[in-house]
């Protein structure tokens, strides 16, 4: 009987550690499957940054503008928290903001505009430095996203949400990136990766 008890005990202690460890993902587990299309762009600092500069790497994306009059101030917020989370975790992976108000959102306004969440730009990347043109159609086939000038105005239409790419360039689950991001599953998601 004693040996019986004993028996289990260790085959509980087998099975808490066993699902107790760290959940090993690969691409095919997440719902999207979207290529990320070639692109290269200018970073806050001036730097060329490319996808080949990201492939091997997972990354969080989204679309903002500077001059935004509604989502992009609470999503870059968000973008920082997220940073801080992943920071705070020990989580390795890149941040990627593509402007799609090129043409004013230079360099330097996509570093001031960051600096008031303060963000750490060693591992986020704002770009800018390619056409409105390539940005939309950029935006709409990688990550199957609006993004569009509207018309008359000085504002954009794009979407709201945070995208996971994993280190093959694969859009692979997109989030809530305005109202209540889900941080701690896109912390999990990311760690799942690596």
């Amino acid at each position: 009987m004693r040996r019986l008890l004993f028996l289990l005990c260790i085959l509980c202690l087998v099975l808490v550690s066993a699902c107790s460890a760290k959940e090993k993902k690969t691409a095919e587990d997440f719902p999207l499957q979207m290529e990320v299309q070639k692109f290269e762009g200018i970073n806050q600092d001036g730097k060329k940054i490319a996808l080949s500069k990201l492939k091997g790497k997972v990354w969080i994306a989204d679309f903002v503008f500077t001059n935004c009059d509604t989502v992009c101030s609470p999503m870059t917020a968000n973008m920082a928290e997220l940073q801080k989370r992943l920071s705070d975790e020990g989580v390795d992976a890149q941040l990627v903001s593509f402007s799609i108000d090129p043409d004013q959102d230079q360099p330097g306004v996509l570093k001031e505009y960051a600096s008031g969440v303060e963000a750490d730009f060693s591992n986020w990347n704002l770009l800018t430095g390619y056409k409105q043109e390539f940005i939309e159609s950029f935006a709409n086939q990688s990550f199957m996203a609006p993004a569009a000038k509207l018309e008359g105005s000085n504002q954009f239409v794009h979407s709201t949400n945070f995208y996971l790419v994993d280190q093959a360039g694969i859009v692979i689950q997109k989030y809530e990136g305005i109202s209540d991001p889900p941080y701690e599953q896109m912390v999990k998601d990311i760690q799942s990766l690596q």
